[in-house]
């Protein structure tokens, strides 16, 4: 799995490289923009317009929401990727800091009324991301959502099938969400299926 140092190394490439998988309709971003596209729609569609984006990377949907006028705020473990970004949106409030050490303090003074997290939650371990989303629940607004567009499945069948049809190009190290099991800990959560490795998930505020 990538660090942070990766990831800043593969902050110029990043976004051709997603190209190329979704182009071709191949695991594991097939699917990107219409995932990306789903969770704009959903993000405007809301009457607020106050946004935490959880590993933002290279700012491809948060720019376009920032565009709209929404108020951005974001963390990422990426310095390369979060100078990237704070170019494209020099008002945004932005965070250098791990999912897995949880949201870094700044992020926890607000309320939000859209918390997203776009092919990053899979870094963090099954259990990590139960806890990460409980973290994440009370800093909702009345009406506000947790929007996960990801490599991710309805059930654990569809994932081994993925897996032994992308062979050597599977990641052993990136652990994505299995939606069955995911309900079995969380409530108010919807699923969105755009392909047959992509989808969205959306989890209702309490």
């Amino acid at each position: 799995m990538l660090d942070a140092n990766g990831f800043n190394g593969w902050a110029d490439a990043y976004d051709n490289e997603v190209r190329t998988s979704e182009e071709n309709d191949e695991y594991p971003f097939a699917g990107y923009n219409e995932v990306l596209g789903l969770i704009e729609q959903l993000v405007v569609g809301k009457t607020g317009r106050t946004v935490l984006d959880i590993g933002f990377g290279t700012a491809v949907l948060t720019r376009k929401l920032y565009d709209k006028g929404c108020k951005i705020y974001g963390q990422d473990f990426s310095t390369s990727m979060i100078e990237i970004a704070q170019k494209k949106m020099p008002k945004a409030e932005l965070f250098c800091g791990d999912m897995s050490d949880g949201l870094v303090p700044e992020l926890c003074r607000n309320k939000y009324d859209s918390i997203i997290a776009t092919y990053s939650i899979h870094h963090l371990s099954d259990d990590g991301k139960i806890d990460f989303i409980k973290q994440l629940l009370p800093l909702l607004n009345e009406n506000g959502s947790i929007f996960i567009g990801d490599v991710l499945f309805k059930t654990r069948a569809e994932l081994e099938a993925c897996r032994s049809d992308a062979g050597e190009a599977w990641d052993e190290d990136e652990i994505y969400v299995v939606v069955d099991e995911l309900k079995k800990h969380l409530s108010n959560v919807i699923f969105h299926k755009i392909t047959f490795c992509s989808g969205v998930i959306e989890i209702k505020a309490y």
